[in-house]
């Protein structure tokens, strides 16, 4: 793991003078939003492939301008972060680096790091803009600007992930940034946060959509909370997210296989009739929870 001192990350008294985000979604809708209730930007462009949902970010406050052409959003800015599907963000990160100034600082808000990362320090040249990689942990299943919001970011967690070719100041205007934005920020090596979203994020999002899958269609008037809130992740985007399993199919590999080890242990305990083991495995379930918090 890539280790760095740890210390706050701050951008009060500091303003950036123009951010450009990439794809004013949920995520890059309310970096907006965020950025301009907390006057972490003076301007904040947008840049997008459709016209709706640019004017709607428009309308909600969370960009100053609406772009369709990268030169006219890139030109002058401080800093542009990339909130676009995750097989995308490398291509783009690497083309809007050549409309964007030597003192630009690129970063994305991708669920996924290693391959991102990787693709863009090979293709980037030394010289010119740079590229943290970051990602917030924050969002839900919706999609689209209407279901933006400033507070989105507050108290969250956004994992940033350079490599030892990144230069500390980069990585601490990154930081700074989305500490500026409410976030508390881990910095990890890109491989480090790969496998651990495997496990925190794109297992669970693998295991709903198995279980909603299984569900017959007679039986769902009788679905409740239960059934409900263990697949409400399942309703999330299909395209986004098997690009998130394919980037990152090695250590999600790798968290299945623990997931049906456990699934293992409770068949075998069900098949033998075994009261202390089921309680048992529960138990250690409920554990681990408790400690999550709400």
């Amino acid at each position: 793991m890539l280790r760095r001192r740890r210390r706050p990350y701050n951008l009060q008294g500091m303003q950036l003078e123009l951010l450009t985000i990439v794809g004013v979604g949920l995520i890059g809708g309310s970096i907006g939003l965020a950025a301009k209730r907390r006057g972490v930007a003076r301007r904040v462009r947008g840049l997008g492939r459709q016209q709706a949902s640019l004017d709607r970010a428009l309308e909600i406050g969370a960009i100053d301008e609406a772009h369709l052409d990268p030169q006219a959003a890139l030109t002058g800015a401080d800093l542009v972060v990339v909130c676009t599907p995750v097989d995308h963000i490398a291509d783009q990160v690497v083309h809007f680096a050549r409309h964007c100034g030597p003192a630009t600082l690129l970063t994305d808000a991708g669920s996924t790091k290693a391959a991102i990362v990787e693709t863009v320090e090979a293709r980037l040249p030394a010289t010119g803009p740079q590229f943290v990689g970051s990602h917030p942990l924050a969002g839900s299943e919706k999609r689209g600007p209407d279901f933006a919001h400033a507070q989105l970011f507050e108290h969250r967690l956004t994992v940033v992930t350079p490599t030892p070719r990144t230069p500390a100041a980069a990585v601490d205007r990154i930081a700074g940034f989305w500490s500026a934005l409410g976030s508390r920020v881990k910095v990890m090596s890109p491989a480090d946060h790969d496998r651990a979203l495997a496990l925190t994020s794109h297992l669970p999002h693998l295991l709903a959509a198995a279980l909603a899958g299984t569900l017959p269609a007679d039986v769902r008037e009788l679905t409740a909370t239960g059934f409900r809130d263990t697949t409400r992740i399942a309703a999330g985007d299909p395209r986004l997210w098997t690009a998130i399993f394919t980037q990152n199919r090695m250590p999600l590999l790798d968290a299945l296989g623990r997931v049906e080890s456990r699934l293992r242990e409770f068949r075998q305990a069900l098949e033998a009739g075994d009261p202390a083991a089921i309680d048992r495995l529960l138990a250690q379930a409920k554990e681990v929870r408790d400690a999550l918090g709400n």
